[in-house]
Protein backbone atom coordinates (compact mmCIF):
# COMPACT_ATOMS: atom_id res chain seq x y z
CA UNK A 1 0.00 0.00 0.00
CA UNK A 2 1.34 3.29 -0.06
CA UNK A 3 3.51 5.44 2.60
CA UNK A 4 1.81 6.28 5.30
CA UNK A 5 3.16 9.08 6.84
CA UNK A 6 4.05 9.47 10.74
CA UNK A 7 1.68 12.40 11.57
CA UNK A 8 -1.09 10.67 10.40
CA UNK A 9 -0.05 7.27 12.21
CA UNK A 10 0.57 9.18 15.56
CA UNK A 11 -2.61 11.80 15.09
CA UNK A 12 -4.64 9.02 15.12
CA UNK A 13 -3.32 7.41 17.77
CA UNK A 14 -3.19 10.19 20.61
CA UNK A 15 -6.74 10.99 19.67
CA UNK A 16 -7.74 7.21 20.48
CA UNK A 17 -5.28 7.57 23.29
CA UNK A 18 -3.23 4.65 22.10
CA UNK A 19 0.13 4.72 20.32
CA UNK A 20 1.70 3.75 17.31
CA UNK A 21 5.38 1.55 17.46
CA UNK A 22 8.20 2.82 16.17
CA UNK A 23 11.15 0.46 15.33
CA UNK A 24 14.60 1.85 14.78
CA UNK A 25 16.11 -0.45 11.66
CA UNK A 26 19.97 -0.73 10.91
CA UNK A 27 19.91 -3.67 8.38
CA UNK A 28 17.33 -5.20 5.99
CA UNK A 29 16.98 -7.63 8.03
CA UNK A 30 15.56 -4.89 11.15
CA UNK A 31 13.29 -4.02 8.12
CA UNK A 32 11.85 -6.76 6.58
CA UNK A 33 11.31 -7.92 10.55
CA UNK A 34 9.43 -4.66 11.73
CA UNK A 35 6.88 -5.44 8.87
CA UNK A 36 6.46 -8.86 9.11
CA UNK A 37 5.82 -8.17 13.07
CA UNK A 38 3.41 -5.54 12.35
CA UNK A 39 1.63 -7.44 9.65
CA UNK A 40 0.85 -10.30 12.22
CA UNK A 41 -0.75 -7.90 14.41
CA UNK A 42 -2.68 -6.08 11.95
CA UNK A 43 -0.87 -2.84 13.56
CA UNK A 44 0.40 0.23 11.88
CA UNK A 45 4.04 0.39 12.16
CA UNK A 46 7.05 3.31 11.84
CA UNK A 47 10.39 2.23 10.59
CA UNK A 48 12.89 4.52 12.32
CA UNK A 49 16.69 5.02 10.69
CA UNK A 50 18.70 7.16 12.84
CA UNK A 51 22.10 9.15 12.11
CA UNK A 52 23.71 6.73 13.69
CA UNK A 53 22.50 3.86 11.44
CA UNK A 54 23.12 6.39 8.38
CA UNK A 55 26.91 6.82 9.30
CA UNK A 56 27.05 2.66 10.52
CA UNK A 57 26.05 2.82 6.26
CA UNK A 58 29.29 4.71 4.96
CA UNK A 59 26.74 8.01 5.43
CA UNK A 60 24.81 6.74 2.63
CA UNK A 61 20.82 7.46 3.61
CA UNK A 62 19.32 6.28 0.28
CA UNK A 63 20.20 2.57 0.17
CA UNK A 64 18.32 1.78 3.72
CA UNK A 65 15.65 4.26 2.85
CA UNK A 66 15.28 2.92 -0.48
CA UNK A 67 14.80 -0.76 0.74
CA UNK A 68 12.25 0.38 3.45
CA UNK A 69 10.37 2.35 1.15
CA UNK A 70 9.98 -0.72 -1.03
CA UNK A 71 8.88 -2.89 2.11
CA UNK A 72 6.39 -0.46 2.71
CA UNK A 73 4.97 -0.42 -0.21
CA UNK A 74 4.78 -3.84 -0.04
CA UNK A 75 3.53 -4.13 3.16
CA UNK A 76 -0.54 -5.29 4.21
CA UNK A 77 -0.43 -2.65 7.33
CA UNK A 78 0.17 1.10 7.19
CA UNK A 79 4.02 1.70 7.07
CA UNK A 80 5.87 4.89 7.98
CA UNK A 81 9.03 6.33 7.81
CA UNK A 82 10.59 8.48 10.03
CA UNK A 83 14.54 10.27 9.91
CA UNK A 84 15.57 10.12 13.65
CA UNK A 85 17.69 11.45 15.96
CA UNK A 86 18.99 13.77 13.78
CA UNK A 87 22.08 16.13 14.41
CA UNK A 88 23.32 16.95 10.82
CA UNK A 89 21.46 19.67 8.94
CA UNK A 90 22.85 18.22 5.78
CA UNK A 91 20.96 14.38 6.35
CA UNK A 92 18.02 16.35 7.74
CA UNK A 93 18.09 18.10 4.01
CA UNK A 94 17.80 14.46 2.37
CA UNK A 95 14.75 13.39 4.32
CA UNK A 96 12.02 14.26 1.51
CA UNK A 97 13.14 13.15 -1.44
CA UNK A 98 13.90 10.10 0.77
CA UNK A 99 10.75 8.66 1.00
CA UNK A 100 10.76 9.95 5.10
CA UNK A 101 7.54 12.30 5.84
CA UNK A 102 9.06 12.90 9.18
CA UNK A 103 11.77 13.66 11.36
CA UNK A 104 13.62 13.70 14.88
CA UNK A 105 15.75 17.20 15.11
CA UNK A 106 18.07 16.15 18.07
CA UNK A 107 19.59 19.21 19.41
CA UNK A 108 19.11 18.35 22.92
CA UNK A 109 22.92 18.29 23.68
CA UNK A 110 22.53 21.81 23.51
CA UNK A 111 22.17 24.25 25.96
CA UNK A 112 18.18 25.32 25.96
CA UNK A 113 18.21 28.58 24.14
CA UNK A 114 20.28 27.11 21.11
CA UNK A 115 18.25 23.64 20.92
CA UNK A 116 15.35 26.21 20.76
CA UNK A 117 17.02 28.27 18.12
CA UNK A 118 18.46 25.23 16.11
CA UNK A 119 15.29 23.38 17.11
CA UNK A 120 13.03 26.42 15.65
CA UNK A 121 15.12 26.69 11.78
CA UNK A 122 14.85 22.99 11.35
CA UNK A 123 11.15 22.93 12.14
CA UNK A 124 10.51 25.87 9.89
CA UNK A 125 12.32 24.20 6.65
CA UNK A 126 10.85 20.84 7.68
CA UNK A 127 7.26 22.43 7.48
CA UNK A 128 8.11 24.19 4.35
CA UNK A 129 8.95 20.75 2.85
CA UNK A 130 5.51 19.21 4.05
CA UNK A 131 7.63 17.24 6.76
CA UNK A 132 6.41 16.23 10.48
CA UNK A 133 9.12 17.30 13.41
CA UNK A 134 10.05 15.64 16.63
CA UNK A 135 12.32 17.18 19.40
CA UNK A 136 13.73 17.02 22.55
CA UNK A 137 14.66 19.01 25.23
CA UNK A 138 18.42 19.07 25.93
CA UNK A 139 18.41 21.23 29.00
CA UNK A 140 15.91 19.43 31.19
CA UNK A 141 16.98 20.46 34.80
CA UNK A 142 14.90 20.74 37.50
CA UNK A 143 11.04 22.29 37.96
CA UNK A 144 11.05 25.08 40.64
CA UNK A 145 8.29 26.16 43.03
CA UNK A 146 6.43 24.46 45.61
CA UNK A 147 7.24 21.02 46.76
CA UNK A 148 10.14 20.76 43.94
CA UNK A 149 13.53 21.82 44.39
CA UNK A 150 15.83 22.98 41.39
CA UNK A 151 18.29 20.36 39.90
CA UNK A 152 21.43 20.14 38.09
CA UNK A 153 20.45 20.67 34.14
CA UNK A 154 21.10 16.69 32.39
CA UNK A 155 21.10 15.60 29.18
CA UNK A 156 17.19 14.39 27.44
CA UNK A 157 19.07 11.03 27.27
CA UNK A 158 20.92 10.50 30.93
CA UNK A 159 19.43 8.64 33.31
CA UNK A 160 17.49 10.65 35.51
CA UNK A 161 16.60 13.66 33.25
CA UNK A 162 13.25 14.97 33.38
CA UNK A 163 11.19 16.94 31.03
CA UNK A 164 9.16 19.60 32.90
CA UNK A 165 6.17 20.86 32.28
CA UNK A 166 6.14 24.87 32.49
CA UNK A 167 9.63 24.52 30.20
CA UNK A 168 8.35 22.22 27.60
CA UNK A 169 5.56 24.09 26.85
CA UNK A 170 7.71 26.96 26.16
CA UNK A 171 9.72 24.85 24.26
CA UNK A 172 6.99 23.57 21.87
CA UNK A 173 5.29 26.99 21.51
CA UNK A 174 8.41 28.53 20.48
CA UNK A 175 9.94 25.94 18.35
CA UNK A 176 6.95 25.36 16.43
CA UNK A 177 7.35 21.51 16.60
CA UNK A 178 5.03 18.72 15.98
CA UNK A 179 5.38 16.19 18.87
CA UNK A 180 7.79 16.03 21.49
CA UNK A 181 9.86 13.66 23.21
CA UNK A 182 9.76 13.98 27.16
CA UNK A 183 12.32 12.60 29.70
CA UNK A 184 10.15 10.63 32.26
CA UNK A 185 12.18 8.16 33.19
CA UNK A 186 13.88 5.76 30.73
CA UNK A 187 16.89 6.25 29.02
CA UNK A 188 18.46 5.25 25.52
CA UNK A 189 20.43 1.82 25.01
CA UNK A 190 18.75 0.07 28.40
CA UNK A 191 19.33 -3.87 27.81
CA UNK A 192 17.17 -4.84 30.85
CA UNK A 193 13.70 -4.12 31.09
CA UNK A 194 13.71 -2.49 34.74
CA UNK A 195 13.32 1.59 33.94
CA UNK A 196 10.42 3.01 36.21
CA UNK A 197 8.66 5.81 34.48
CA UNK A 198 7.81 9.21 36.49
CA UNK A 199 3.64 8.83 35.76
CA UNK A 200 2.63 11.46 37.50
CA UNK A 201 5.17 13.80 35.30
CA UNK A 202 4.08 12.30 32.51
CA UNK A 203 0.15 13.39 33.57
CA UNK A 204 1.60 16.30 34.14
CA UNK A 205 3.00 16.77 30.56
CA UNK A 206 -0.01 15.42 29.03
CA UNK A 207 -2.51 18.26 30.54
CA UNK A 208 0.04 21.25 29.34
CA UNK A 209 0.94 20.40 25.99
CA UNK A 210 -1.28 20.10 22.60
CA UNK A 211 1.12 18.20 20.54
CA UNK A 212 1.88 14.34 20.98
CA UNK A 213 4.12 12.98 23.39
CA UNK A 214 7.06 10.53 22.72
CA UNK A 215 8.81 8.17 24.83
CA UNK A 216 12.66 7.33 23.87
CA UNK A 217 14.29 4.23 25.50
CA UNK A 218 11.41 2.36 25.15
CA UNK A 219 13.46 -0.98 24.97
CA UNK A 220 14.17 -0.89 29.02
CA UNK A 221 10.47 0.14 29.73
CA UNK A 222 8.66 -3.12 31.23
CA UNK A 223 5.03 -4.07 30.05
CA UNK A 224 2.80 -2.65 32.34
CA UNK A 225 5.55 0.29 32.80
CA UNK A 226 4.90 0.97 28.80
CA UNK A 227 0.51 0.37 29.26
CA UNK A 228 0.54 3.20 32.14
CA UNK A 229 2.51 5.68 29.79
CA UNK A 230 0.66 5.39 26.87
CA UNK A 231 -2.89 5.35 28.92
CA UNK A 232 -1.20 8.39 30.70
CA UNK A 233 -0.70 10.16 26.71
CA UNK A 234 2.48 8.95 24.96
CA UNK A 235 1.60 8.58 21.40
CA UNK A 236 4.69 7.79 20.39
CA UNK A 237 7.30 4.69 21.25
CA UNK A 238 10.94 4.27 19.83
CA UNK A 239 12.37 0.86 20.53
CA UNK A 240 15.47 -0.19 19.24
CA UNK A 241 18.01 -2.07 21.33
CA UNK A 242 15.24 -4.74 21.93
CA UNK A 243 15.16 -5.63 18.01
CA UNK A 244 19.22 -5.95 18.23
CA UNK A 245 19.40 -7.61 21.57
CA UNK A 246 16.75 -10.38 20.42
CA UNK A 247 18.60 -10.42 16.73
CA UNK A 248 22.09 -11.06 18.33
CA UNK A 249 20.92 -13.51 21.06
CA UNK A 250 19.35 -15.77 18.16
CA UNK A 251 22.30 -15.24 15.78
CA UNK A 252 24.74 -16.21 19.08
CA UNK A 253 22.21 -19.64 19.79
CA UNK A 254 22.43 -20.40 16.01
CA UNK A 255 25.87 -20.38 16.05
CA UNK A 256 26.62 -21.73 19.09
CA UNK A 257 24.51 -25.30 17.79
CA UNK A 258 26.36 -25.15 14.71
CA UNK A 259 30.07 -24.16 14.99
CA UNK A 260 30.47 -25.55 11.30
CA UNK A 261 28.43 -22.76 9.85
CA UNK A 262 28.92 -20.44 7.27
CA UNK A 263 25.82 -19.50 5.26
CA UNK A 264 25.08 -16.17 6.80
CA UNK A 265 21.35 -16.74 5.59
CA UNK A 266 20.67 -19.69 8.34
CA UNK A 267 21.99 -17.47 11.05
CA UNK A 268 20.00 -14.02 9.60
CA UNK A 269 17.03 -16.22 9.66
CA UNK A 270 17.28 -16.92 13.10
CA UNK A 271 18.10 -12.97 14.12
CA UNK A 272 15.33 -11.98 11.76
CA UNK A 273 12.51 -14.52 12.95
CA UNK A 274 13.44 -13.59 16.59
CA UNK A 275 12.54 -10.04 15.60
CA UNK A 276 9.36 -10.82 14.24
CA UNK A 277 8.40 -11.92 17.42
CA UNK A 278 10.17 -9.10 19.23
CA UNK A 279 8.13 -6.58 17.18
CA UNK A 280 4.59 -8.41 17.98
CA UNK A 281 4.81 -8.34 21.15
CA UNK A 282 5.59 -5.10 21.90
CA UNK A 283 3.10 -3.71 19.77
CA UNK A 284 0.48 -5.70 21.62
CA UNK A 285 1.76 -4.42 24.96
CA UNK A 286 1.60 -0.73 23.27
CA UNK A 287 -1.42 -0.88 20.80
CA UNK A 288 -3.66 -3.86 21.66
CA UNK A 289 -6.24 -2.59 19.89
CA UNK A 290 -6.84 -1.10 16.31
CA UNK A 291 -6.98 2.21 16.26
Amino acid sequence: MPLATTGDLVGRAAAARSAVTAFNVITLEHVEAVVAGAESVHSPVVLQVSENAVKYRYGRLLPLARAAVAAAEAAAVPVALHLDHVQSDSLLRQAPDAGFSSVMYDASGLPYAENLAATRAAADWAHAQGLWIEAELGEVGGKTGPGRAAAPPLDAHAPGARTWPAEARAFVADSGVDALAVAVGSSHAMTTRTAALDHDLLKELSAALEVPLVLHGSSGVPDDELTAAVAGGIAKVNVGTALNLAMTGAIREYLAARPDAADSRGYLTAGREAMVRTVASIIRVVAPTAY
